[in-house]
């Protein structure tokens, strides 16, 4: 999953998910906390993936993921491409009205606007794009 995609968050907590990401992400969308303060969305099958490698941990590993788990929400699309994202979601990522919706590699993002913003400048400023590039060889 690939691209970025400026969008609002309505007053009834719904936000329009691009047709590329709803096509992969399928036809209901894991929402949950994610790393940096943003919102992670899988598909059923990225899902099912991560939740075998945690099946292949100990319980004390999983527990840390508790909240992860806590968090959760399976959210379906409506007929206009929109999603409901709960209250406790949009708070704990600060999505108040503008945000930024991305697709990153296996999963998709849900970002406040600034934080993204702050996100970007900081990775294009600092050069940490291109050192991790070079890290993994590309």
């Amino acid at each position: 999953m690939t691209g970025q995609y400026f969008h609002n968050i309505d007053a009834k907590g719904r936000l329009f998910i691009p047709a590329k990401l709803r096509e992969q992400l399928g036809d209901t969308l894991h929402v949950t906390v994610g790393q940096d303060g943003c919102l992670s969305v899988y598909s059923d099958t990225e899902w099912e993936k991560f939740q075998q490698k945690l099946d292949e941990r100990n319980f004390t590993d999983v527990k840390k993921l508790r909240l992860m788990f806590a968090y959760m929400a399976d959210c379906e699309p409506d007929a206009q491409g929109r999603i409901l994202i709960p209250n406790h979601l949009r708070q704990r990522a600060k999505l108040e009205k503008e945000v930024v919706v991305a697709g990153i590699f296996n999963r998709v993002e849900i970002w406040n606007a600034q934080r993204w913003a702050e996100l970007e400048e900081e990775a294009f400023s600092s050069g940490s794009l291109e050192q991790a590039m070079e890290e993994m060889g590309l």
